[in-house]
């Protein structure tokens, strides 16, 4: 982990200039930027949190201090611009340093980009930052909110090539210069190449064996070549090397219960899950830990484990998000826990809510997200759990492959392809039947060694075997 910290003058040498004066405020900028690309936060300063707070205090006018301030919150997706008045005046207060005299052009376009993707427009924003990054090709701030949009909209080819094309710009004896391995190493395994990722994956954890990001990398590949086993392996021998970054350990940590329920050690998975996954969603509060929390839970359950008891706490901090409508995926996430919970309050303002803004009061991408495939995949979520498995596959099955739209990886989508194929085996409709043994066989196709694959195929001619 890195201790030494730029100053104004180490910035302006690195190539990437702030147009603070202070010192300090430009070395916690670096230590933010260092605790946010890592995935950790550093205890001798506090954590992230607490030196986003110093780092403001210290220059109240600091540009780039308020553009990662905000562009953290924005892309932690708990904050809404338009249900948040105070979200709103930090973006306000953002923008009004956009006619400061000393605002270099740069920090002009990071402003406008951070407030497009506040208010939805991430599309957009996300060209602001390559724009940025062909003239600064080491400005790591564009490059990480740039690589993390691409993954809430998936992107993939976006999200291999903006790491390629600045790669050879870098140095090793950069800062942060390791980091961008296990960022290509997403990018490339998002694609589909799998040597190449596991390849650079592998240089990432070399070069710092607690970059939990090339870790991260390394189980997508595993989990995507039907390496489960070893991926088991791969996340309990390494971990302690990767669980020590907090903000990402329980996305780690969901990557290896999803290979546990893979091999059917549904114990092991829950084990998981009571100790790590659920633990650490319910304490951070963050999306991205709540997401995974109710997406394993949901898998365990389509896989017949019996986990309604554990739906309610996980439930109670979704059904605040319940109007933001960020993302789709969250929706769609929040949505499994309210039905776990069997809050149908909560369900039925979520849908109510959800239409609406697809409906024409909603902005942005996820505005048209949610009107073509957000709010079918939620009515069909709700179909399924009615035990209308009929509705539920004519809901999703038009729609099957426009679910990438709403983001996330192919590993994290993965649930729904699952939902699709129990939904059609207990359809009573004999052509959704046949349906889930073609959509079992595209399965297979794809990844030919998935023990949870084997066990549907053999559910499904144990129970259509006459058809």
């Amino acid at each position: 982990m890195r201790t030494h910290w730029r100053d104004c003058q180490a910035w302006n040498d690195f190539g990437v200039g702030l147009s603070t004066t202070s010192n300090e405020a430009a070395k916690l900028f670096d230590a933010v930027l260092t605790q946010y690309v890592g995935w950790y936060d550093d205890d001798s300063l506090g954590g992230l949190e607490k030196s986003v707070e110093k780092m403001i205090a210290t220059d109240p006018n600091f540009v780039m201090g308020h553009v990662i301030k905000n562009g953290l919150d924005a892309l932690g997706t708990g904050r809404s611009y338009y249900l948040d008045k105070e979200f709103q005046t930090d973006i306000q207060t953002m923008l009004n340093l956009e006619n400061s005299p000393s605002t270099l052009p740069r920090e002009k376009q990071h402003i406008n980009a951070v407030k497009l993707w506040a208010q939805g427009e991430m599309t957009d924003a996300c060209l602001i930052w390559e724009s940025i990054l062909v003239d600064n090709p080491l400005d790591m701030l564009a490059l990480k909110f740039a690589h993390d949009s691409y993954f809430y909209q998936a992107h993939h080819p976006q999200m291999r090539d903006s790491i390629a094309r600045v790669m050879p710009h870098w140095k090793s004896s950069m800062p942060l210069y390791s980091y961008l391995y296990g960022m290509h190493a997403f990018g490339l395994e998002e694609c589909n190449h799998y040597e190449d990722a596991e390849r650079l994956a592998k240089k990432g954890l070399e070069l710092n064996r607690n970059d939990c990001w090339s870790t991260h990398s390394m189980a997508h590949v595993l989990e995507m070549t039907g390496r489960s086993t070893e991926g088991i392996k791969f996340m309990s021998t390494t971990e302690n090397d990767w669980n020590i970054c907090a903000m990402l350990a329980c996305h780690n940590y969901w990557h290896y219960g999803v290979y546990n329920i893979e091999q059917g050690l549904y114990d092991e998975a829950m084990g998981i899950f009571d100790t790590q996954v659920g633990p650490r969603a319910v304490k951070s509060g963050a999306m991205l830990d709540m997401v995974d929390a109710c997406s394993l839970l949901y898998r365990l359950n389509l896989e017949g484990v019996n986990v309604k008891d554990k739906w309610k706490e996980f439930n109670e901090i979704c059904k605040d998000h319940a109007d933001d409508h960020i993302l789709t995926f969250n929706d769609a996430h929040f949505l499994m826990a309210s039905l776990g919970a069997e809050d149908k309050t909560t369900t039925d303002k979520l849908m109510a809510s959800l239409r609406e803004f697809a409906n024409g009061t909603g902005k942005g991408d996820n505005q048209r997200i949610s009107k073509e495939v957000g709010v079918p995949l939620c009515e069909a979520l709700i179909a399924y759990d009615s035990g209308d498995f009929a509705k539920a596959v004519s809901l999703v099955n038009p729609i099957r492959y426009k679910i990438i739209t709403i983001g996330g990886s192919h590993a994290q989508r993965d649930v729904f392809n699952q939902f699709l194929i129990h939904a059609a085996l207990q359809s009573p409709q004999k052509d959704h039947n046949k349906l889930a043994r073609c959509l079992l066989a595209d399965r297979k196709a794809l990844k030919s060694n998935a023990p949870l694959t084997d066990r549907l195929i053999s559910r499904a001619m144990a129970v259509h075997a006459a058809d």
